[in-house]
């Protein structure tokens, strides 16, 4: 340890760690014989003890301060009447030791820890109820599908081009195919969590981040069966577009930051379009049709919770556009890019911008080639959207749904010629 500034910034911010976690612990210790083992006064003295094992720089003493506390909470643990067979305050006792020690070499981030095991410990009611009642078995097994996915498929993915185009990066492709299966997980959960009573808009706009093209699809259909509930169904349509705008930026923004900068304006104005057109749709009142709210329960599921396959199937269609794009590139130049990202749009647009993106984080593509590529295949994939949405819904559902996605393409050209025009002013 330094200065002596030093020594009493280490034993201050250790003596506050002490109180904030004694704190929320004190209030779940409880009075009398059947208390708890520790409250804010022990929880303090924890991390003093551990601050203080590490300024006389000794690691046999604070290796010993550990046996020994473990020692006692085991004891008091074994004591216990109560039939509460939780642990939680003799690790968070523990824990608080462990920082107390290491805020001497790094006294922020010993705090910013300490915050988050407070939140932890404040909000364990929350986070059961959330576990027990809100995600399903279903929704955790998924979960823990997609940590492995995260935390061991991709580290083991080469992140470099292997084709002789220099287009496939194999660890670009799975975070793609993870960033679709998140989403989807994402839009399901928090659906389910919002509870049917926000209706069939609040439905579409998470759906789509499941597949917009079928969520407009599912809407359609809706509105074929109900006709009462047509408006309702054309705006969860409109906003499924939000969620692809979204996840485009998403997709955009992991891959390749300054790509996702030089498309800001185009696909922040299509976001405001879409919401703004899903607004007017509810707000405007509609005398040929009778107000109808969406039954209680309703719900339109287009897809599942994680839709692996439909992950994988999107990821190797990202694949064969890099590599037909790559290979374009290599041929006839950005022309050729430009045309095959106009015709993979067609399957998805999100495939599209990732290929792009990726070409340019690799040096194949200038940053300020890839905002036409991109919003050429986001153009065609809406042209795909207006096909669903005229195949499956009835008239009312098509005059509705088709001009707000019209309206959103603009937008996101309107935005590009805004991008090039303050480029160009500045």
């Amino acid at each position: 340890m330094g200065s002596m500034g030093d020594t009493l910034t280490a034993l201050a911010t250790s003596i506050g760690i002490g109180l904030l976690i004694g704190a929320e612990r004190e209030r779940r210790k409880g009075a009398g014989p059947m208390r708890g083992p520790a409250g804010i006064r022990t929880f303090t003295i924890a991390a003093l003890l551990g601050t203080l094992a590490t300024l006389v720089d000794s690691g046999v003493l604070l290796a010993a301060l550990i046996v020994a506390m473990a020692s006692l909470l085991t004891a008091a643990y074994v004591k216990q009447t109560h039939e509460d067979p939780g642990l939680t305050t003799e690790f968070a006792l523990l824990l608080t030791c462990l920082l107390g020690a290491l805020t001497p070499r790094q006294a922020p981030l010993a705090a910013g820890l300490a915050v988050c095991v407070a939140i932890v410990l404040a909000a364990r009611g929350q986070m059961h109820h959330f576990v027990s009642r809100v995600l399903s078995e279903e929704e955790l097994t998924n979960v823990l599908i997609l940590s492995a996915a995260v935390l061991v498929v991709m580290p083991l993915l080469p992140n470099r081009p292997i084709d002789p185009f220099g287009a496939l990066n194999p660890r670009n492709i799975w975070r793609f195919a993870v960033l679709m299966m998140a989403t989807g997980l994402l839009g399901r959960v928090v659906q389910r969590m919002a509870g049917p009573r926000l209706g069939l808009p609040l439905t579409g706009l998470f759906s789509g981040m499941v597949s917009s093209v079928a969520t407009i699809s599912a809407m359609g259909s809706h509105a074929l069966v109900h006709p009462a509930q047509s408006r309702p169904a054309a705006t969860g349509a409109v906003l499924s577009t939000v969620a692809t705008t979204c996840q485009l930026s998403a997709v955009i923004a992991i891959i390749d930051l300054p790509t996702m900068i030089a498309l800001a304006w185009p696909l922040g104005l299509a976001t405001l379009a879409s919401v703004a057109y899903a607004g007017a749709t509810i707000v405007w009142p509609d005398h040929a049709e009778p107000a109808a709210a969406p039954p209680p329960g309703a719900r339109l599921e287009p897809g599942g919770a994680l839709d692996v396959r439909k992950a994988l199937l999107l990821s190797a269609t990202m694949a064969v556009i890099m590599l037909l794009s790559g290979a374009l590139a290599a041929w006839f130049g950005s022309r050729g890019v430009l045309f095959a990202a106009a015709a993979g749009g067609f399957t998805d647009a999100h495939s599209v911008a990732a290929t792009v993106a990726s070409m340019a984080a690799d040096g194949k593509l200038d940053i300020a080639a890839t905002a036409v590529p991109i919003l050429a295949g986001f153009s065609s994939n809406t042209v795909s959207k207006c096909a669903a949405a005229a195949i499956s819904g009835d008239r009312r559902f098509v005059l509705r749904v088709i001009p707000g996605l019209l309206l959103v393409v603009i937008a996101a050209w309107l935005g590009l010629a805004v991008s090039y025009w303050t480029s160009f002013s500045r």
